[in-house]
C-alpha cells in the first residue's frame, strides 16, 4: 500500500521542525527540499537516525531538486526570509513573494494533485503567490494563519484563567498576527463563554498579546523567529489533509462571494480534508467584528496590489 508523500520546501527550523513533528505523528514520507547543499540531506539523516527510538518508519529524504519531490500529496512552503526585531511582516512582501513563486512552481510542476500549504510571511499575501504560480485550483491552496494564531490565544487564556489548554474551544479570523480578529463569542472554557471567566479589559490584553505573538518571540530571541509552534500548528493542517479529517480550522483560504471578499485569501474557518479546503465556513459577524474583518481584507488587498506588476510578470512565464 502506497504511504501518503509529504515535501517541505525549506529546511530552516520551521520546516526540519515540520519534518520532525511529521515523522513523530506517522502522518507520511518525507522530502526536505533546500538550496543549500547539504542541509536538507543532513538534517533528513539526522531525523531518520530517531526512528528506532521513537519507533517509526518513515521514509526521510534530503534534496536539493525537485524530481524526488514527485507524486507529493501535500507540499508544505516555509521557503523565505525571517522577520528580525523591528521588522513587520509586510517587510518581507518582494524579497518572499520571489522565492515562493519559484519554489512553488517548481514543486507544482511535479505533483499536480497536491494540496499546497504555505507557511511564509506575509503569509496571506503569499498564499496568493503560491496560487497564481502553480496554477492549481483555489482548493489546492491554503495558508496556515489562524491555526497558529489560535493555539497562542489558547495558550494565553489558559495561563489567565488557570485552566488546561484542553478545555478551550476558540476561533479566529483575518489575516495572521497584526490583523487578527479574535471571536470572543465563539470562544469558550469546557462550552462556558470565555467572558465568565476572564473580564473584558483582560480578555483584551490576551487579544493583544496573541496579535504580538510572533513579535515577542522576535524580540526575545534577537535574532531568528517563532519556529516550534508554528511547525506544530502547520502538522495539524498537513495530518487533516492527508488522513482526510475534514477539521474545522481557521486557515487562509480562497474567498470569493464568502464573506464578500472578492477573489483573496483571507483567515476565515474551512473543513480541511483530503481535497484542501473542502468548504469555507461563514459564521456570523457582529459590526465591530465584521468592521476588524474589513480591515484585514482591505491590508491583504494593499499587500497583494503592491505585487501586482510581479504577478503579471509571472503569469508571462
Amino acid at each position: 500500500m502506497r504511504r501518503p508523500k509529504i515535501t517541505i520546501i525549506g529546511a530552516g527550523n520551521v520546516g526540519a521542525s515540520c519534518a520532525h513533528w511529521i515523522a513523530a505523528r506517522k502522518v507520511g514520507d518525507l522530502v526536505l527540499v533546500d538550496i543549500v547543499e547539504g542541509m536538507p540531506q543532513g538534517k533528513a539523516l539526522d531525523l531518520y537516525e530517531t526512528s528506532p527510538v521513537e519507533g517509526f518508519d518513515t521514509n526521510i529524504i534530503g534534496t536539493n531538486n525537485y524530481e524526488e519531490t514527485a507524486g507529493s500529496d501535500v507540499i508544505v512552503i516555509t521557503s523565505g526570509m525571517a522577520r528580525k526585531p523591528g521588522m513587520s511582516r509586510d517587510d518581507l512582501l518582494m524579497t518572499n513573494a520571489r522565492i515562493v513563486a519559484d519554489v512553488t512552481k517548481k514543486a507544482a510542476a511535479h505533483s499536480p494533485a497536491a494540496v499546497i500549504v504555505v507557511v511564509t510571511n506575509p503569509l496571506d499575501a503569499m498564499t496568493y503567490v503560491a496560487w497564481k504560480a502553480s496554477g492549481f485550483k483555489p482548493h489546492q491552496v491554503v495558508g496556515q494563519a489562524g491555526v497558529l494564531d489560535m493555539t497562542r490565544y489558547k495558550c494565553f487564556i489558559a495561563d489567565e484563567v488557570g485552566c488546561s489548554v484542553q478545555d478551550i474551544s476558540a476561533l479566529l479570523m483575518g489575516g495572521h498576527g497584526d490583523d487578527m480578529v479574535p471571536l470572543p463569542r465563539y470562544t469558550t472554557i469546557g462550552g462556558i463563554p470565555v467572558t465568565r471567566f476572564i473580564s473584558a479589559g483582560r480578555l483584551e490584553d490576551v487579544i493583544t498579546r496573541t496579535r504580538n505573538g510572533g513579535a515577542e518571540i522576535v524580540g526575545l530571541l534577537k535574532s531568528g523567529s517563532a519556529f516550534y509552534a508554528p511547525s506544530a500548528a502547520t502538522v495539524t493542517m498537513v495530518e487533516a489533509i492527508i488522513r482526510d479529517k475534514r477539521r474545522v480550522l481557521p486557515c487562509a483560504c480562497y474567498c470569493e462571494k464568502e464573506y464578500k471578499v472578492g477573489g483573496y485569501f483571507v483567515g476565515v474557518p474551512c473543513f480541511l480534508g483530503r481535497n484542501g479546503v473542502e468548504s469555507v465556513i461563514e459564521v456570523e459577524l457582529d459590526a465591530r467584528e465584521r468592521e476588524m474583518f474589513n480591515t484585514s481584507v482591505t491590508h491583504v488587498k494593499e499587500q497583494v496590489g503592491k505585487l501586482r506588476e510581479f504577478l503579471a510578470e509571472l503569469a508571462t512565464k
